[in-house]
């Protein structure tokens, strides 16, 4: 039997068991200290204070663009402090914000009148266009409240200053600059560095534009991948141009012409020149603008992880909208993204609760195992047949496997620079036929059938025509099966789905036009939506899955693998089985 399955974290291989030596005797004191001192500092602070938050009145909102954002916030560690400075501990690399948070806070402080504004603290959040779209649009609303936003910052990264540029007023550091320079998307391709070891990838795929598996068997982008790539980088910019642009009064070809200028190595001087910020500041200096704006000294600031922790009125309605979050990668049954098993469980659960009455799902993935997508697929219509209605909300991406999980939804929302759509499938084989002749390595075999061999031989001696015919109608069954899920859950033709599929990856507003998407909006938008389809008048929302455990949290701090090392893994994982995906292709954007 062939077994497929998406990425995996470990090599599968057992390990011997090693004595504690000197080195084994200096961790087990580390993991001790570490734990005795935790526990002591937990029980000394955490323990005595509130678990919310006192608002108390002059207070400002610090929204700190820094770290990496994620669609669900976790809770606070009360081992954080102390994990960043324990050795050989990468905590402080892996700061974390959560877009709810963001997003929670911003609608609190809007209508709270203890938050006098907001202060946009820095430019370099790693988030992607759809993301940073999310928390703009919330700022512009927070604006209508007549409260004041200002930003500042020592370095702009560019998405960071499309949100930042909602700002009343943008300040930037003396020796700092804009990061205005525009967009471009970065691939990487392995085939050369399979080649060097002896490895052929042999490749299984339907779909003109799928591409995610392009770098295995190509050195640069192919023409329909270009095509597609320049179509949804071009309306991101387009995007950005539009929206900075309206609030900073420039017209799209004088901020055109000021990308290309390379903004990021022009002086503070120029970039104020250049209409891009509003006051050269340094950051240290901030609380004496900050003054100005609040009309006090005596100002508090709070940042977004305990602006959270503000106790929100309580409904206490029975009925309850299901939102659950759907982050990362598709796996069958190991990963850190969407593990197929656990989120089973979890739509398992939520079915047998008789006071959910809709469910939101917050899908935010580029695909992966085609098996675990339509498994969750599968447990999504069986919500559906108990009545209750689901709708999705799309994030940065929710493309191939990701589209197929969300398309039997009720109804989508997706933001203009969602990337979405990507429905095809592929398969990869790894064949080590060189890398075994390079090494010596010799392999005879017998089989009582024609293709008893079939798994063995495709991977050490490679595929004949007649075995590679057979593994391509599987992966056509596969996109027939997809594109009928499709087809079924937007009420098309299949014939229409796989014209535009074709694995072509589609922004947003464009999955609108071509009917894979209902409408534009956030997750706001869905939950609302989710209310109409069920007919609620009061309701309460309960969020899956749970967050974090801290220790996982902990054990996680300690990775450091390199860059080089993970370009390793990464091939290594794709030569190390077969698989059958739905993945869209992998893009860096900056």
């Amino acid at each position: 039997m062939i077994f497929f399955s998406q990425q995996t974290t470990a090599d599968g291989q057992q390990r011997p068991r090693r004595k504690v030596g000197c080195l084994g005797g200096c961790l087990i004191f580390f993991a001790v200290y570490f734990i005795c001192s935790a526990l002591l500092g937990w029980l000394m602070g955490d323990m005595f204070s509130a678990s919310t938050m006192d608002l108390k009145g002059q207070t400002v909102y610090r929204l700190q663009l820094k770290g990496t954002l994620v669609e669900q916030a976790q809770e606070e560690n009360p081992f954080a402090s102390l994990m960043g400075s324990m050795p050989y501990s990468s905590y402080a690399q892996q700061e974390t914000v959560g877009l709810d948070d963001i997003l929670s806070n911003i609608r609190l402080a809007k209508t709270d009148d203890r938050i006098l504004g907001i202060w946009l603290d820095g430019g370099q959040l790693s988030m992607a266009p759809a993301s940073a779209k999310a928390i703009r649009d919330a700022l512009l609303d927070f604006k209508t409240s007549g409260k004041w936003i200002i930003a500042s910052a020592k370095n702009y990264g560019e998405t960071n200053y499309y949100v930042a540029s909602v700002a009343d007023r943008i300040c930037l550091d003396p020796t700092g600059a804009v990061g205005w320079y525009g967009l471009v998307a970065q691939k990487m391709y392995y085939t050369r560095v399979m080649e060097k070891i002896g490895v052929e990838m042999q490749i299984l795929k339907v779909g003109t534009f799928k591409s995610a598996v392009e770098p295995y068997f190509r050195t640069s982008m192919s023409d329909a991948d270009r095509q597609q790539t320049k179509e949804f980088l071009d309306g991101i910019w387009a995007e950005y141009k539009t929206a900075v642009g309206a609030s900073r009064h420039l017209t799209e070809a004088q901020l055109d012409a000021l990308a290309d200028r390379y903004m990021p190595l022009q002086s503070a001087e120029e970039n104020l020149k250049a209409g891009l910020v509003d006051t050269i500041v340094y950051q240290q200096d901030m609380d004496s603008l900050l003054r100005v704006y609040t009309g006090t000294k005596d100002y508090k600031t709070l940042t977004t992880g305990k602006l959270a922790q503000v106790m929100r009125p309580d409904s206490k309605a029975s009925d309850k909208i299901a939102v659950l979050y759907l982050e990362g990668a598709i796996t069958e049954e190991d990963g850190d993204g969407i593990v197929g098993k656990e989120v089973i469980k979890t739509l398992k659960k939520i079915r047998k609760d008789d006071d959910i009455k809709a469910l939101v799902l917050r899908v935010n993935s580029p695909g992966g195992s085609a098996d675990a997508s339509e498994q969750i697929w599968h447990a999504i219509q069986n919500i559906k047949a108990d009545s209750i209605p689901v709708v999705v909300s799309m994030g940065d991406y929710a493309a191939s496997g990701g589209y197929y999980i969300s398309c039997g939804a009720d109804y989508i929302y997706a933001e203009p620079t969602t990337l979405t759509g990507s429905i095809g499938i592929f398969g990869t084989i790894p064949n080590v036929a060189k890398l075994r002749n390079k090494i010596g390595l010799d392999i005879d075999d017998y089989g009582t059938n024609k293709y008893s061999t079939l798994e063995w031989n495709m991977i050490y001696k490679g595929m004949n025509p007649e075995e590679h015919a057979l593994m391509q109608n599987m992966i056509e069954r596969g996109y027939d099966l997809f594109t009928s899920r499709c087809a079924e859950g937007r009420h098309v033709s299949q014939d229409y789905i796989k014209s535009i599929g074709e694995g072509r990856v589609w922004l947003g507003n464009k999955g609108k036009e071509i009917g894979i998407v209902d409408e534009m909006g956030n997750i706001d938008n869905a939950i609302a939506k989710a209310v109409e389809l069920a007919g609620l008048e009061s309701y309460k929302l309960v969020y899956y899955p749970d967050v974090v455990d801290p220790w996982e949290e902990i054990l996680k701090s300690f990775d450091h693998t390199t860059d080089e090392e993970k370009l390793i893994l990464k091939v290594r994982e794709f030569c190390s089985k077969p698989r059958i995906m739905a993945l869209m292709p992998e893009v860096e954007i900056k």
